[in-house]
């Protein structure tokens, strides 16, 4: 089904209006929080600590945040608008980007209020996703009635696009594929199929690497047909930017890479387009060991989602034509979203007799995310394969792997060491 047009004034009638008015933080800027932001993301910035300490600016958007329970002074017009697109065919949603401009530095002790309203809707789009309509909206934030900050929010509300078999997919010219930025009003016209482009990134489907002797361990899977019947959602893929684009990309050739600041030489991760110590915009990288230890962990059982659905015998079903290696993995980064569940290997190229592979159950299994501490120093969100969710431990040990989860998309992941399970 194709999305209704709608009438460009109909949306922009939308703009300024109130999504919050007079919004209070639920909590007061806080030592404690400050503490696990600057934990989790690695920040040891000595600004943020001491009797003088200021909170760091990109926490701005964290005093507002409602929680579990949300906030009960929201006005009706951001999910009127929603609603509308969805009833359009807009119906999927995906966030695109966010602004924030710093005003004055937030204290413990400060009282959060804050203000929203919907900036913009922007006309019909055509992207690689689909076609839709980006809608920004903004957080003018006060502390003490004081103006602190701006943050701006945006998404992309659409119709996805109808994706081409894969064959015809990679015969596509680059005249024929539309590029994000393109602005369009009617459906793209199919074009007769071209000779075959030659895939240019990591994202675009080509054979996989070959092991070498100096690359961390992969998994190895025999290919198998999808069971009669049975669909599979694809994990979402990750997002790929310019400050990032250099880690996928060392993921490619089974290398996990990590960021160093050329200026003082401290290690990050995740990438960042800048040191958190000396704040150097100049970086190399390091390749990581692949050897960890699990510093934290969480087990997932809710909700479950399809594209992370754990057969009940821990073997993921493959994908019509793709190698599989075992339960799926998470992509590693702050946004990053998990699955897996206790591993089993698919018999390999050479078993004679495969085994066969089990339908999904309708119950998914409980599944460990982990927050890895590598050798190096530093730490990534990632799963742990090789024991059932529940016998995870902080302090195991683990080992870098790659992990194909489809066609088109390899993600690192940690097994336990041998001899590690308690």
């Amino acid at each position: 089904m194709s999305p209704v047009q709608l009438a460009y004034e109909q949306l922009k009638a939308y703009e300024g209006l109130s999504t919050s008015a007079a919004g209070v933080g639920k909590d007061l800027v806080n030592e404690p929080m400050i503490r696990h932001w600057c934990e989790a993301m690695g920040d040891t910035n000595p600004a943020y600590r001491g009797p003088d300490a200021i909170a760091p600016p990109t926490m701005l958007q964290a005093w507002t945040m409602g929680g579990l329970s949300g906030h009960a002074d929201r006005s009706g017009a951001y999910d009127e608008l929603s609603t509308l697109l969805d009833s359009a065919g807009y119906t999927s949603i995906v966030a695109t980007d966010c602004e924030q401009e710093y005003l004055r530095p937030l204290r413990p002790g400060d009282r959060i209020t804050f203000d929203a309203v919907i900036e913009s809707v922007s006309e019909r789009k055509t992207t690689k996703l689909g076609t839709g309509h980006f809608i920004t909206t903004r957080m003018d934030i006060h502390a003490n009635g004081e103006p602190a900050g701006t943050h701006r929010f945006r998404v992309l509300k659409y119709a996805p696009a109808a994706r081409l078999p894969k064959a015809a997919e990679r015969q596509r010219t680059p005249q024929q594929q539309r590029t994000p930025q393109q602005s369009s009003h009617t459906p793209e016209r199919p074009q007769a199929p071209q000779q075959a482009a030659q895939p240019s990134s990591p994202t675009t489907e080509q054979a996989p690497p070959q092991p070498s002797s100096h690359t961390p361990a992969r998994s190895q899977g025999a290919r198998q047909p999808q069971a009669p019947g049975q669909t599979r959602t694809r994990r979402p893929r990750p997002v790929i930017n310019r400050d990032n684009a250099g880690f996928w990309e060392g993921v490619a050739g089974h290398r996990l890479l990590i960021q160093r600041c050329t200026g003082c030489r401290t290690l990050r991760f995740p990438w960042l387009p800048g040191c958190n110590a000396c704040g150097s915009p100049e970086w190399d990288t390091v390749e990581a060991s692949g050897a960890g230890t699990v510093f934290s962990y969480v087990v997932m059982h809710h909700p479950p989602f399809p594209a992370f659905t754990v057969p009940e015998h821990g073997v993921d079903p493959p994908e019509h034509g793709s190698e599989t290696s075992g339960p799926q993995a998470v992509a590693p980064g702050p946004d990053a979203v998990a699955s897996g569940g206790p591993h089993m290997d698919v018999p390999g190229p050479h078993t004679t007799a495969p085994a066969p592979v089990p339908h999904p159950s309708p119950h998914p299994t409980p599944y460990a995310v982990g927050l890895i501490e590598l050798a190096e120093g530093v730490r990534i969100v990632s799963n742990v394969v090789g024991v059932p969710y529940d016998k995870v431990r902080i302090g195991m040990p683990v080992r870098l792997e790659f992990l194909r989860t489809d066609a088109e998309l390899e993600l690192p992941v940690f097994r336990v060491a041998e001899g590690g399970e308690a």
